[in-house]
């Protein structure tokens, strides 16, 4: 469909960003450019900044924020600037001053106001600025490879001339990701020098990378507009993990790749202008210097290491079963965007209906789609709702502007306006939705694909932050919402499943979320495995290769991570009823 990845015919700049939706393979394809420019005598710096990252699993050496060299690849140099990390010195340096002054409720909600997705963020967009800015480093590198560029959000807000004013210590009004940005002022010159560097196309080079799925590349297309309209022009499209061939006798195989040609015939229309090039599906887990020289290559088909036989693995209906058992009331499915929490949703919903529960299933996920899986009416005892976060973070942003608006200057007002746009809010808005949607599981089993995080529940259970949140919109707390957060800490009454996949990424970034939700004093009792090809008994020498390296994650499920787990084998989106079923293991 696509040229294959060819990085002699590109022009490489001096800094080389990598982005992408967790688990595309943004760490793999910005290693292995690494190895493959450093092989070739450049001397080479790749530095991380991604909190899920497994930059030193993927080079095999422990890996700290200070720089080092990679002894098996000469002129490589590496460091993992660990943006968490970053984001508690920078929590400590602000909130410092104020411990011992403050009520320790106040300190409380001061921490959990910081400790969300957009202090790591500014948190990691200062680590690299540093390395941007400091010429002595830059200067003794022929590329500097960063794993995991700045988003267009965090970018726009550092750009705005509201965030280095009294305006953010100063304002009552409460836009979400205010906090993370008080400490800032003092780097005010730093940050517009480095942010002339990223938007500077000889000096600067976009990666998108995403997947032969529809919605990495939705979330490619959306980051290409947000990154371009603030001056960062100069993007490429890597497409990785493209099937090249399949086994004709083989049904996994041959869908598997119709699948991937239809996406990659219906590239969005935001990507349509960008250079795209395929990087081909390999057949190995991308760990050590040999698989990232093989890694753009692919590897003879011959030489393949693939299980001889699949392992037992416990199925799928076992979380069913174990659901209907306790009679849970309230499930949530958890987990990063593209692991197939919808899917899984809604097995477990036909799964309790099939088991003679009446069940309530609904979304919040923009990019799900319930009516592809199931249709309204078609199942006794099965209704579906959507939950549309474009239409509650609209209303919830008109509500906040309407009360403010007369009292800001244009500056202010531009900045809360690019705040309300943010993750956080979205998360916020859409909270009294689900207290609307939990508050029918008094009748009825309510499955909810997508839940909020266990940084929003904790903001939200911060008694100034959250009367302050839900109060400068609608006037008051309603019933519903009070009652929300300890029905779902109850584990008699509410069980969230955690949805991954059988690679690093999504493990990793499940793991994260699993710590979060247990700070929020949730815990959940089941993961998913789900689009396991190690349980497909695919003979597809490429997909067995595949199923071989997903053992090593399955493992780190079972016995590190999951106190319960399930595997689904890999199958289409799109799915009906009767393959609905066919998943649940329940029998008719």
């Amino acid at each position: 469909m696509f040229p294959l990845i060819n990085f002699s015919e590109i022009e490489l700049t001096k800094f080389l960003f990598f982005t992408g939706k967790g688990g595309v393979g943004k760490t793999s394809t910005a290693s292995a450019l690494a190895v493959l420019l450093a092989d070739k005598g450049k001397k080479i710096l790749i530095v991380s900044t991604d909190p899920a990252s497994n930059l030193q699993d993927v080079f095999e050496v422990n890996l700290t924020n200070e720089i080092q060299p990679i002894s098996l690849v000469n002129g490589l140099y590496a460091c993992n600037i660990n943006p968490e990390e970053a984001a508690k010195v920078y929590r400590d340096k602000i909130i410092g001053p104020y411990i011992g002054k403050l009520p320790d409720s106040v300190i409380s909600s001061m921490e959990e106001q910081l400790s969300g997705a957009c202090t790591v963020e500014i948190a990691a967009f200062d680590g690299f600025t540093n390395l941007l800015a400091d010429s002595s480093i830059t200067e003794g590198y022929d590329h500097i490879i960063f794993d995991t560029a700045p988003t267009g959000h965090t970018l726009r807000l550092l750009q705005l001339p509201t965030a280095w004013t009294e305006f953010l210590n100063e304002s009552s009004h409460g836009a979400s990701c205010l906090g993370p940005l008080s400490g800032l002022s003092e780097k005010k010159e730093l940050y517009a020098d480095a942010m002339g560097s990223l938007s500077d196309s000889q000096k600067t080079t976009l990666f998108l990378i995403g997947r032969p799925d529809n919605s990495s590349l939705k979330e490619a297309a959306r980051a290409s507009v947000e990154l371009f309209e603030i001056g960062i022009k100069n993007q490429y499209l890597l497409i990785n993990g493209v099937l090249q061939d399949y086994v004709r006798d083989d049904s996994v195989s041959s869908i598997f790749w119709a699948k991937q040609q239809s996406v990659l015939k219906n590239i969005p229309s935001g990507l349509k202008n960008t250079k795209i090039y395929e990087i081909p599906l390999v057949p190995f887990s991308v760990t050590g210097i040999d698989s990232l020289r093989n890694f753009f290559k692919g590897i003879e088909k011959s030489i393949i290491v693939a299980p001889e036989t699949a392992p037992v693995l416990p199925p799928f209906s076992d979380v069913v079963n174990d659901l209907h058992k306790r009679d849970v009331k309230i499930v949530f499915t958890m987990g990063k965007g593209g692991v197939g929490k919808t899917t899984v949703a809604s097995a477990i919903a036909v799964g309790l209906v099939e088991k003679g529960h009446k069940v309530h299933l609904t979304t919040t996920d923009p990019a799900a789609h319930l009516n592809n899986f199931l249709s309204e009416g078609d199942v006794q005892n099965l209704t579906i709702s959507k939950i549309d976060p474009k239409v509650e973070v609209e209303k919830y942003r008109n509500e906040v502007l309407s009360k403010v608006s007369i009292e800001l200057d244009d500056n202010a007002l531009a900045y809360l306006k690019e705040d309300l746009e943010s993750p956080c809010t979205e998360e916020i808005a859409i909270f009294q939705a689900f207290a609307n949607v939990v508050a029918r599981s008094k009748n009825e089993v309510v499955v909810i694909d997508t839940a909020p995080t266990g940084h929003t529940l904790l903001l939200l259970d911060a008694a100034q932050s959250f009367h302050k949140e839900l109060e400068r919109s609608t006037g008051e707390i309603p019933e519903n919402v009070k009652e929300l957060l300890p029905r779902l800490r109850n584990p008699l009454e509410t069980e969230v499943i955690i949805v991954t996949l059988p690679e690093a990424t999504p493990v990793f970034e499940a793991s994260r979320l699993q710590d979060d939700l247990k700070r929020a004093k949730i815990t959940p009792n089941w993961w998913v495995i789900n689009q396991s090809f190690i349980a497909s008994n695919t003979i597809d020498p490429i997909l067995r290769g595949r199923a071989h390296a997903e053992l090593h994650w399955i493992h780190s499920v079972s016995r590190k991570l999951a106190p319960k787990h399930a595997v689904i084998p890999w199958n289409e989106d799109e799915l009906g009823y009767e393959q609905l079923i066919n998943i649940t293991g329940v029998k008719i």
